[in-house]
């Protein structure tokens, strides 16, 4: 209990509500809207056009960069458009797939077979497996999976993380899984740990999960994957925060990754989603997501089909007449939607219903500190925000906001209600536009 992480906060975690629910699977939509962007990286091209039927499973996206994953129909229906809708993470209209439900599921050839015996599977077979189900991963930044599991050559990876802290307030699908799939989680951790030829894991768990803790150590048993119980703090399920709290190890700045310090990190539901792939040839079309929040009736952690509009699940969770903000993921690093009518993605793990839409006014920054003594990443945010403040983009950029993960910890503590992580968010959209720029006036001179 004493390994942790400088910085982080300790905001109620609501978990209450829904940690004790059990998984409850919802039937497919009628409709379902499938975005071709679900992945950090190059969105999916169609594969298919208005008026042809397609089976659950098939593939309506086709990748189109290496770090890119592709992307199934979860319903068997009729393709009644292909047309932009908006992303639920940025708001820009993105291509999607909308597929009218007709009938049971017809799953496409090939997908979701008996249970396949996985023992002698290659490391690289593994990989393609992860490929072709279109993983990324779940814990919220849906980086394609095989990508994560193919480091250069030159990065040997000594220790794999399942990151199951979830410490996100709100969300507890993550727990719920541990608690009712303990031997299957753990089992698509062992296939991704054979993946990377690594075989040392450890499971990272907050304390505030006793009962996943004890689940997950009995399903461990005495093996090479090692349970390990965390303090309470967020964001300890942030990789840099969750690597430094098991092994003592820095992830260097400037676009370090994990494996530069030999580790990998991958979440619950990745796992899970692994073994279902491998095991059964099931592509990800379908994950586990918490629905809470006061603004509804019956919160619960809900098996939802991709692509479901969320006012599906409001539905079933029963949406109160006094509900203000809808969320896509938690409190912290959640984003606000506009409509009921946005569809779920890869990456939703939680909608989150409120009654209090409180619109906070912002004052000056007082000087306090507070936000760097919460900054797990040891920047300055009260620096960046003035200089993003006064529209001085380079300024913000020596200060390192591009480090910035946006975890939230600054804009928590902040007492003037300073605007921080919207300020980094827009600091980050203009220096990539500045960075574009120059792209192409470098390609226009050669």
């Amino acid at each position: 209990m004493t390994k942790t992480f400088r910085g982080g906060v300790h905001p109620h975690d609501a978990k209450n509500r829904t940690c004790g629910l059990a998984i409850r699977e919802l039937p497919p939509p009628d409709e379902a809207v499938i975005l071709l962007s679900q992945h950090i990286g190059a969105p999916c091209a169609a594969t298919v056009a208005k008026g042809k039927r397609v089976l659950t499973g098939q593939v309506v996206g086709q990748p189109q960069g290496f770090v890119s994953a592709p992307i199934h129909s979860s319903v068997t229906g009729k393709v009644t458009a292909v047309e932009p809708r908006p992303n639920p993470v940025t708001g820009k209209p993105v291509p999607a797939v909308i597929i009218a439900r007709e009938g049971e599921d017809e799953w496409a050839e090939g997908a979701n077979t008996d249970e396949q015996d996985a023992s002698g599977l290659t490391a690289k077979e593994i990989k393609q497996k992860i490929l072709d189900a279109g993983i990324v991963g779940l814990g919220g930044a849906t980086f394609p999976t095989h990508v994560k599991l193919s480091p250069p050559p030159d990065m040997k990876i000594d220790t794999v993380i399942l990151n199951a802290a979830e410490c996100e307030p709100y969300l507890t699908c993550d727990h719920r899984l541990m608690l009712e799939k303990p031997g299957e989680v753990l089992a698509g951790f062992e296939l991704i740990m054979r993946a990377l030829d690594c075989t040392n894991g450890i499971v990272g768990i907050e304390s505030n999960k006793p009962d996943a803790f004890e689940a997950m150590r009995r399903a461990a048993g005495s093996g090479a994957i090692h349970v390990e119980m965390l303090p309470v703090k967020y964001p300890q399920g942030a990789e840099h925060q969750l690597i430094k709290a098991l092994l003592g190890r820095e992830v260097p700045w400037h676009g370090g990754l994990p494996m530069a310090v030999g580790c990998v990190v991958q979440n619950v539901a990745t796992a899970f989603a692994v073994y279902e792939a491998i095991r059964f040839n099931r592509p990800l079309i379908r994950r586990v997501l918490t629905v809470t929040g006061d603004g509804v009736e019956r919160p619960g952690n809900f098996l939802t089909r991709v692509g479901t509009p969320v006012k599906t699940l409001l539905a079933e969770a029963g949406l109160k007449p006094e509900a203000r903000k809808l969320i896509f993921g938690g409190p912290m690093m959640g984003i606000a939607q506009s409509s009921a009518d946005t569809p779920t993605t890869k990456g939703t793990s939680g909608v989150l219903v409120l009654t209090d839409a409180a619109i906070f006014v912002s004052g000056p920054c007082i000087r306090c500190g507070r936000c760097v003594t919460a900054c797990p990443y040891g920047l300055t945010p009260a620096m960046i925000s003035r200089a993003v403040e006064r529209k001085n983009i380079a300024v913000a950029e020596e200060w390192n906001v591009m480090e910035c993960k946006e975890c939230g910890c600054c804009t928590f503590v902040c007492p003037a209600k300073r605007p921080i992580v919207h300020q980094v968010k827009f600091a980050k959209a203009e220096i990539a536009k500045r960075k574009a720029r120059e792209k192409a006036a470098a390609a226009k001179t050669t």
